[in-house]
């Protein structure tokens, strides 16, 4: 596969069609609706000569994603795309709802069938991105800037996780849990333990995180603390025993269970839910390590956030410095529509559609003989 290079005028160098490892299936229609297919038939047999542009757009306040990939997609598979006139926006830019992100002008059936294809991409990129942004803007409302980590490998398949990991970049988060997450912005991924690590220890969280230092002596030391579900007495054990060396605890409580430290301090119950990761929680936590002079080690806290809760927790003071999101971060709520809105520089679309400029549009001018745009 030859790789071509994106360039929008006076513009840094796009993501490449090399970096998306397409399936070359696209290019038969395998990924297309049916009745694309057909109408690239209809078109190429009766209205060959007929020029169409293609517009897309959603109906959201967003950060869009999905531009380079669905440009280098065109470039891929379109028929002819150095003959085609493309306008895009770029990935990360704030857009409004029906603003023209991406328009295509040429014969129907050189890139009409890849419509559904490029409202797909948009739509997953745009949505993760946004959630992504919202997240990190959420955990910004103390006006402390706190790290937000995308751990959003289980909850989606692994084959989205390239994908998912570059638009969680461009909504802001510039921490994530596997390596793919990072392969398409050059970084890698980062974590320490998971549950599964302590219960090789039989449950010792001190030994545990004795082998993880022995083992990565050079990482962060942040230990996992809720696997005995008593995160106090565990995160005191294993700042006792690490000192200085120990950066910080994580708490992942199961929001079916009530730690133990309302077991052993029931008068503080009554007017909050006491399951999972909870701000009362995270005070005592707080309040214990510092008691003891462990102000150094900070608090992650993970499990079942989002936007949301993240700017309750700010908006109370909960002394978190960073939260680890996941499923929520891919939940795709933002559609994309691509919409014919223009034959032969006449206006000509199905009612309530209209062709929609947009001077924020900058063109894309593909060379394949060079390997570059110019």
């Amino acid at each position: 596969m030859k790789e071509i290079t994106l360039k929008l005028q006076g513009k840094l160098d796009r993501l490449t069609n090399k970096t998306f490892k397409f399936d070359e299936r696209v290019g038969e229609g395998w990924f297309s609706a049916v009745y694309f297919l057909k109408t690239k038939q209809i078109a190429e047999k009766m209205v060959p000569d007929n020029i169409v542009t293609m517009q897309f757009f959603q109906k959201e306040s967003a950060v869009l994603c999905g531009t380079d990939e669905a440009i280098a997609l065109l470039q891929e598979f379109a028929v002819d795309p150095e003959k085609l006139e493309v306008h895009s926006l770029e990935d990360g830019d704030k857009i409004e709802p029906f603003e023209t992100v991406l328009t295509i002008t040429g014969p129907y059936q050189h890139f009409g069938f890849l419509e559904g294809v490029i409202d797909g991409i948009l739509a997953r990129r745009t949505s993760v991105a946004t959630n992504v942004y919202e997240v990190v803007r959420a955990a910004k409302k103390s006006g402390r800037e706190k790290p937000v980590i995308f751990m959003g490998d289980r909850d989606d398949h692994f084959t989205m996780q390239a994908g998912d990991g570059y638009a969680a970049f461009i909504g802001g988060s510039k921490a994530q849990a596997t390596h793919a997450m990072n392969e398409w912005w050059g970084k890698t991924g980062i974590g320490t333990m998971p549950h599964a690590l302590i219960q090789l220890f039989r449950g010792d969280l001190v030994q545990a995180t004795k082998a993880y230092q022995e083992t990565f002596p050079h990482d962060e030391l942040l230990a996992l603390v809720d696997y005995n579900n008593d995160v106090i007495e565990d995160s005191l054990k294993v700042a006792r025993a690490f000192g200085s060396e120990l950066s910080g605890v994580r708490l992942d409580t199961s929001n079916h269970m009530v730690d133990r430290y309302f077991t052993r301090h029931q008068d503080v119950l009554g007017s909050f839910d006491p399951r999972g990761v909870n701000p009362p929680l995270i005070f005592a936590l707080r309040e214990a390590l510092d008691n003891e002079g462990f102000h150094h080690v900070k608090i992650v806290a993970s499990g079942g956030f989002d936007a949301g809760r993240i700017a309750e927790y700010e908006e109370k003071g909960v002394p978190v410095d960073m939260y680890g999101v996941g499923s929520s971060l891919l939940k795709v709520h933002i559609g994309f529509t691509g919409d014919n809105v223009l034959l032969n520089g006449d206006h000509e679309a199905k009612e309530g559609r209209r062709y929609r400029p947009n001077e924020r549009l900058l063109p894309i001018q593909l060379d394949p003989r060079s390997g570059k745009s110019t």
